[in-house]
């Protein structure tokens, strides 16, 4: 019997289905990175994502495809991780505007759903590059829709539309020469072609149903208060934390905000695809939600007491010190400040340079654990301060932390930092009583200045510039170059400093990681000073995992 229209229900299973498919292969995805180091993360964080999305389809009660897609969006939007998982939220936001207003999708709306989805990503990335991503949802998009009046059978059309796929994965190599020479095609490519793959094995199958939705799981956010013996509750002025989603057309997300923004704070808006997600401290909770419901059906309604919570905090501060699961550390102070600074770290000593530099808000991650969008935005919320910097310090946090400033109505900048060393550097030029087109000007300047280093070990075999890298080679990596490679941390080390220090150069800081010894730290320090007499050595404790050294050389 051939499949010709899918409704919500089946679209539920479509999903559950395309998610197991990828969480399956998310390894193979993972290998795909261009660089043979361990934090080849492409497959988790698609996977992460769509479980995210995954976790809101399944909430939508009603046998609609178009609000289970865009219960999707939203929620691939929120917990959206790193480059790859956030292209892959802007496809579910275009193919749910595909959707628009069927209950049921026939081949023909199934096809414009694939088009509009690479139409909305390529548009989200400011310089799109071919032989990605990218590449292989707008060739599934153009394909669907040449075809979508051929067949009558989904899983025929969508058999063709996986094969022409796959074909042009298999160029990707021919479109973007770093992926010749790495001698793989690209992992986001084959990530959405798991999940298209997964999508045909559930339309394949008409008795296909729904797992025990408590087995769709999406990693716990913890957070990691700062550790304290008492809550003065008398200071908490709006003590209701309430949040709730709600189900509606209503476009004007501005004038809602405005509506309960008096007498709270903490408020959080953000509305998108006919979902609104509310976050307010407030007084009376039941007001706001009587506001809300005036604009659709609300679910997902939280509302806590903060000021009986004092003992939950001390609980949770014990769980967190048990749990190293990402987490938001505050750092913050109560009085209102111009600048409020967050930052993504990678290791308790990374966490403890941050605090001293007086960083408001740590999020957790970075080389192994991209946080989300959400996580970012839950860290923003945290803040007081008029204007708020974010430095993502991994190249693959940028667009995610970018896509921030759209969802949330503070002041928010990020400083494109690709490294905790140009973090750090970014941190050290900030001035507190200049404007803020000053300070971004002077931190940009600054994470210019410094160069960077990161010694690493090679999870597999390739080539690179001429050298062969085998695995577990310890690698010494700048920018995106492998300047160094052979069988010794120390070796390699000094091979890729003299590679980075110029006529220029005054300081050399050394950031050891958790597989190091501050004995092994020191003797590379004692290394570097008998060859560079002229040069300042500074070493640090970073306690960041995978990496042996970060090094900043300024």
């Amino acid at each position: 019997m051939n499949t010709k229209t899918i409704d919500g229900y089946k679209l539920k299973v479509i999903l559950e289905s395309a998610a197991f498919k990828l969480e399956a292969n998310k390894d193979e995805v993972n290998s795909l990175n261009v660089f043979p180091v361990p934090d080849g993360d492409t497959g988790t964080n698609m996977l992460l994502t769509m479980k995210s999305a995954l976790k809101q389809g399944l909430d939508v009660q009603e046998n609609d495809a178009h609000k289970v897609a865009q219960a999707a969006s939203q929620g691939s939007l929120m917990g959206a991780r790193g480059n790859s998982g956030v292209i892959l939220s802007q496809l579910f936001r275009g193919f749910a505007s595909g959707l628009e207003g069927k209950k049921e999708i026939d081949i023909a709306t199934f096809a414009l759903g694939l088009k509009k989805a690479a139409d909305t990503a390529y548009k989200a990335v400011m310089k799109p590059t071919e032989g990605t991503i990218l590449t292989v949802a707008r060739e599934c998009g153009e394909k669907a829709m040449s075809i979508c009046n051929q067949n009558e059978d989904m899983v025929q059309f969508l058999e063709e539309v996986l094969l022409h796929g796959n074909d042009i994965l298999s160029k990707t190599p021919d479109m973007l020469p770093v992926l010749k020479q790495a001698g793989v095609v690209d992992a986001g490519g084959k990530g959405l072609l798991y999940l298209i793959e997964g999508a045909l094995e559930a339309i394949s199958d008409e008795k296909r149903s729904l797992v025990v939705p408590s087995q769709i799981q999406v990693e716990p956010i913890i957070e990691k208060p700062k550790k304290r013996d008492h809550i003065d509750t008398d200071d908490i002025e709006f003590g209701y934390c309430t949040e709730f989603m709600i189900n509606t057309n209503y476009g004007d997300v501005e004038e809602f905000r405005e509506q309960i923004s008096a007498n709270a704070d903490s408020l959080l808006v953000v509305g998108g695809e006919g979902i609104i997600k509310v976050h307010i401290h407030t007084n009376n909770p039941g007001d706001v939600l009587e506001k809300a419901l005036k604009l659709g059906e609300l679910s997902d309604i939280k509302i806590d007491n903060m000021r009986y919570q004092h003992e939950e905090v001390l609980l949770k501060d014990e769980l967190s010190r048990l749990n190293n699961n990402n987490y938001v550390n505050e750092t913050i102070n109560d009085e209102q400040k111009r600048y409020s600074i967050i930052a993504i770290s990678l290791g308790e000593g990374i966490d403890e340079l941050f605090k001293d530099m007086n960083v408001d808000v740590i999020v957790s991650g970075g080389q192994t654990m991209n946080p989300s969008t959400e996580d970012i935005l839950s860290a923003i919320d945290k803040t007081k301060g008029e204007h708020v910097i974010i430095l993502p310090n991994n190249s693959n946090i940028i667009l995610a932390a970018e896509q921030t400033k759209h969802l949330s109505e503070r002041s928010i900048s990020v400083i494109p930092t690709k490294s905790i060393p140009q973090g750090i550097s970014a941190l050290l030029v900030l001035d507190e009583d200049v404007e803020l087109e000053i300070n971004l000007e002077s931190m940009i300047n600054a994470i210019d200045e410094v160069k960077t280093g990161q010694v690493t070990f090679a999870v597999r075999d390739t080539e690179f510039n001429g050298t062969d890298i085998r695995k577990n080679d310890i690698i010494g990596l700048s920018d995106k170059d492998i300047l160094a490679a052979g069988n010794d941390v120390n070796t390699v080390s000094q091979q890729l400093i003299e590679k980075l220090v110029d006529q220029e150069s005054s300081i050399i800081t050394i950031i050891y990681g958790s597989d190091v010894t501050e004995e092994q730290a020191s003797k590379l320090a004692e290394l570097l000073e008998a060859k560079y007499s002229n040069l300042d050595i500074e070493v640090v404790f970073g306690g960041q995992p995978l990496y042996y050294y970060l090094f900043a050389i300024e």
